[in-house]
């Protein structure tokens, strides 16, 4: 199953399913709106309240016995982040299929796991495609507003976590109100601690509400303040240089 495929040929699976999408889309750039994607690959999106989760994908049957349409039900959401995720997941869902065929696996002996991840994989390469993502990514130095301009779609999160996607290899942690919520590497080995620049970064951006980067010289060190009303958040990504 899926533990047998290697994570190069998984990834190169996936962004090539991602770009087949977009172009039958016609997106040729970011930012990439889910529904109008989903629209574009003949699929309705209707929103609905009643949703215990953010979305499902169903088919419906057409008036008077009609064709059945692919739509996917949405639960309508403040942040037009969250809905954009639940439709690319949703599509993802509807495609994953494709996923299995490129790696010869028979998507009915699939365990429901497998599929979930596939279509969250898809989901956030649908957002963020790897190819326009990460030549942007290095173009802009990392900068994380500056890839949330260009890819407004996308969560400030999904895009930090994206970064670990991507070489080089990096540590990206998010505080919430202070305390360490996430904290993930690309690297080999254990994430280490945090590092006295990594700790700086974020006050600074935690207190000034401004961004902040540092070179102590290992890391270079990188901090965004993703502040709200009675909410404060800072996404730090940290760059440990070649050679050490």
């Amino acid at each position: 199953m899926l533990a047998e495929i290697t994570r190069e040929e998984l990834t190169a699976v996936l962004e090539g399913v991602v770009m087949d999408l977009l172009a039958e889309g016609r997106i040729e750039r970011p930012p990439v709106d889910a529904v109008r994607l989903a629209e574009s690959l003949g699929m309705t999106v209707a929103l609905d309240d009643c949703q215990q989760g953010r979305a499902r994908f169903v088919r419906l049957g057409g008036h008077g016995g009609g064709r059945q349409r692919d739509t996917i039900l949405l639960r309508p959401d403040p942040r037009p982040e969250r809905r954009q995720w639940a439709v690319a997941h949703e599509i993802g869902e509807s495609v994953a299929f494709r996923v299995f065929d490129a790696l010869g696996v028979d998507p009915r002996e699939a365990p429901d796991a497998a599929r979930e991840s596939v279509a969250n994989r898809l989901a956030g390469r649908l957002l963020l495609p790897g190819e326009w993502f990460a030549a942007d990514a290095s173009g802009c130095r990392w900068d994380l507003f500056e890839l949330k301009r260009r890819y407004a779609t996308a969560s400030h999160e999904l895009i930090a976590r994206r970064m670990l996607e991507m070489p080089p290899p990096v540590i990206v942690s998010i505080f919430d109100q202070g305390h360490v919520s996430m904290r993930r590497s690309n690297g080999p080995g254990r994430v280490p601690p945090l590092s006295a620049a990594e700790i700086e970064c974020q006050k600074t951006a935690h207190d000034r509400n401004r961004p902040h980067h540092t070179y102590d010289g290992l890391q270079t060190v990188q901090s965004w303040p993703v502040h709200e009303e009675g909410w404060k958040r800072e996404i730090i990504r940290a760059e440990v240089e070649e050679g050490f």
